[in-house]
């Protein structure tokens, strides 16, 4: 048998590992565009800052590929997939037949139309891949005004910033929204979070647009102009808006694409014998109860899993994912679950607040706990994804969890916790730990 996977990040390895699993002797061939064995790829802004290196960035081991047999391709980017004769085509011209194909090629940077900005320019870019890192660590010693402008306070912008001011440089946000993280924390959390980076060195523009870059005549950045007429001097533009799915080198290929790739409950795509998984899929949100792209990598994880053991042959249904996001601002914990802001008048809201340490919010529909914030105060944060993953009845624990007290749901319930990877599972009787997809509620 074999097998092509495209992506050699998280969704793409993981598929690696459960078809290995299950097939020992099968071929399987890793590609990447990118000239690195697998990296860690939340660790770049810590790359950035110093705090860790190119001995430490790595998320597998340099014989991780020979160990398991696995062929790896790097520097070589997939420009089609003809399903009809099941090939994948590289840029080169080369061709590589396969019997089963996992998709996993992540996201794109999007960058909004903005007058001046070139991504070849020396100190300008993006910041999503270890090389943007490595990019910026040297626009940060050209730097003469020791000014970078990050476009975007999402997750993507707040640690390019945090890296970038790890450096020396002040850092100025401009984000559209009202807040930094506006998708995920609502006013309260987005002030004291937006508090913490100021107490830091990074301003925050919010409510604004970079409308214009202006250029020295090398073509290097030397202010930005806000949509307010506002004026900032600017060495470094770097856009960290967020990204879009890498589907361009599918079309022709058959394969549906709305958005992202879609797929079924195996991660199969609508074409035989491809699968997908990771940035790019359109999976089944738990929480809104619909089709979503859900861009982590505890999901990425599991859907490359799910696509690896199927097409291995071994069956196993993917039962979608929620929204769920950890970092850590300048010492303050953050992690988003779920529903944060809701908009639906049924769906109640309850709140702890200790002055600018603590802020725990829980959002119920109904009994169920259905989305959280937690800063400063992170406890329970993975027993209770797991909860709000399961849908769980819960409203009468909503004192304890916003205490911090998660484990009296626990006791009374008799589950056992396990962690898991990155997170936590409740166990009652599962036949597979590692996966949520058979799960029996006592």
């Amino acid at each position: 048998m074999k097998y092509v996977i495209i992506g050699n990040s998280y969704a793409g390895l993981s598929c690696a590992d459960a078809i290995r699993r299950f097939d020992k002797i099968g071929e399987v061939t890793i590609i990447s565009d990118e000239n690195y064995r697998a990296y860690a790829r939340p660790l770049i802004s810590y790359y950035l800052e110093g705090k860790t290196t190119d001995e430490t960035i790595w998320y597998k081991d340099d014989d991780y590929y020979e160990k398991n047999n696995f062929k790896l391709m790097l520097g070589k980017k997939v420009v089609s997939v003809d399903t009809a004769s099941k090939e994948v085509i590289i840029e080169d011209g080369t061709k590589l037949g396969y019997d089963k194909l996992f998709v996993g090629p992540g996201g794109t940077p999007f960058v909004p139309p903005t007058e001046g900005f070139n991504p070849e320019s020396p100190m300008m870019g993006t910041f999503t891949r270890f090389d943007d890192a490595k990019k910026m660590e040297r626009a940060a010693k050209a730097a003469k005004h020791k000014e970078a402008i990050v476009v975007g306070g999402g997750l993507i912008g707040l640690k390019a910033s945090e890296g970038l001011r790890g450096l020396g440089l002040h850092v100025t946000i401009v984000e559209l929204l009202p807040r930094v993280l506006g998708l995920a924390l609502d006013e309260i959390s987005g002030n004291m979070t937006a508090k913490r980076l100021n107490e830091n060195g990074i301003d925050t523009a919010t409510g604004e647009t970079v409308t214009k870059i202006n250029l020295d005549e090398s073509g290097n950045p030397v202010s930005v102009i806000l949509k307010s007429g506002k004026e900032l001097v600017a060495d470094i533009v770097v856009v960290g808006v967020g990204v879009r799915p890498n589907v361009g080198f599918l079309e022709g290929s058959g394969v549906k694409i709305d958005r992202g790739i879609i797929v079924d409950k195996t991660m199969m795509t609508s074409v035989k014998d491809v699968y997908a998984g990771g940035d790019a899929a359109v999976i089944y949100d738990v929480i809104n109860k619909r089709p979503n792209i859900i861009a982590i990598v505890p999901l990425a994880c599991e859907e490359g899993r799910v696509a690896g053991t199927n097409m291995a042959g071994v069956y196993r249904e993917y039962p979608g994912g929620m929204g769920l996001n950890s970092v850590e601002i300048y010492g303050l914990p953050i992690v988003t679950i779920g529903l944060t802001n809701p908009a639906n008048e049924s769906q109640k809201v309850y709140i702890f607040q200790d002055g600018e340490k603590v802020y725990r919010k829980l959002v119920y529909d109904g009994e169920v706990l259905v989305g959280a914030i937690l800063l400063g105060d992170i406890a329970g944060s993975g027993i209770l994804s797991a909860i709000i993953r399961q849908g769980l009845k819960c409203l009468k624990y909503k004192d304890e969890f916003l205490n911090g007290n998660i484990y009296s749901f626990v006791i009374d319930n008799e589950f056992e916790i396990y962690n898991i990877n990155e997170g936590y599972a409740i166990r009652g009787d599962f036949e597979d730990l590692p996966e949520f997809s058979r799960t029996n509620w006592r």
